[in-house]
């Protein structure tokens, strides 16, 4: 029995293998698209019952928070349209929501679920880097950093995933989806990997170009969010995220990349 399962995961780790936009690199995401989307709506929706959400209707920087993320969304589209990658996200719809509390955070669930924290701001400081953390938030959902890490946390916890398994039932599955995506602030112990850090930086700083947003202000708006710090625990927003030198160093190394797709918005 135990080599039959052993041969099962071989051939469903093989079956499930993708590649990352723009960097190419295999990754292993076991969980459906179709319910990683459906995990992501029921979980957002619920969130935002129990959390205070700022009416985009009479607020600017909700309204800010609607219009970057419309921007970012459009740009992703036209990107994956363009390299053969359409289908990936032909069922996401997008929703971009501020929500009032202190904590300095920002998260994208698959399907192009957005929250963004009302204590980001003041470090954001303006719209460009703002644009960056979305920027970065939603090149976590596209590239799949969720599902990947849900997958490794669903293989450590020896749940299965075949056939019409309802994972959005398992509790279980239900706690590692959240903990994957920071909802509520709780990363857990599935936050995103240094490496996946890195590679939605890479991402992100290429998308918010592609949207008209300097990519150079990456660079000024993380060192503002490592000084927040002042040599103590750092925001929750940062625990798992790379040294400050580790990620200006390669956020450099990238600008010239990103600036090739950099064209400024018409005003």
């Amino acid at each position: 029995m135990k080599k039959y399962v052993l041969f099962f995961t071989a051939s469903l780790a093989l079956a499930a293998c993708a590649r990352v936009p723009i960097t190419g690199r295999s990754q292993l995401n076991l969980v459906p698209e179709s319910t990683m989307q459906s995990m992501a709506l029921q979980q957002y929706q619920s969130f935002l019952s129990e959390n205070k959400v700022v009416a985009q209707t009479t607020n600017k920087d909700a309204e800010m928070v609607k219009r970057v993320g419309a921007r970012i969304a459009a740009a992703v589209t036209s990107y994956m349209n363009q390299n053969n990658m359409g289908n990936e996200i032909a069922s996401y719809k997008w929703e971009f929501n501020l929500v009032d509390s202190k904590e300095v955070n920002a998260w994208c669930m698959p399907g192009g679920k957005v929250v963004v924290y009302t204590g980001l701001l003041p470090v954001t400081q303006n719209e460009t880097a703002l644009a960056c953390v979305m920027g970065h938030e939603i090149a976590h959902a596209i590239a799949r950093h969720g599902n990947e890490r849900m997958s490794q946390g669903l293989v450590m916890q020896g749940i299965q995933v075949a056939g019409a398994v309802a994972l959005n039932k398992n509790p279980t599955a239900v706690n590692l989806f959240n903990q994957a995506f920071g909802v509520g602030g709780n990363l857990g112990t599935l936050a995103f990997s240094r490496g996946n850090e890195l590679e939605a930086d890479h991402l992100g700083v290429i998308f918010m170009a592609m949207a008209g947003y300097n990519p150079q202000e990456s660079i000024p708006f993380w060192q503002r969010m490592a000084n927040m710090s002042n040599g103590q625990k750092p925001p929750e927003f940062l625990s798992t995220h790379p040294s400050d030198a580790t990620r200006v160093q390669k956020l450099q190394q990238l600008m010239p990349e990103a600036m090739k797709y950099y064209t400024p918005a018409k005003a």
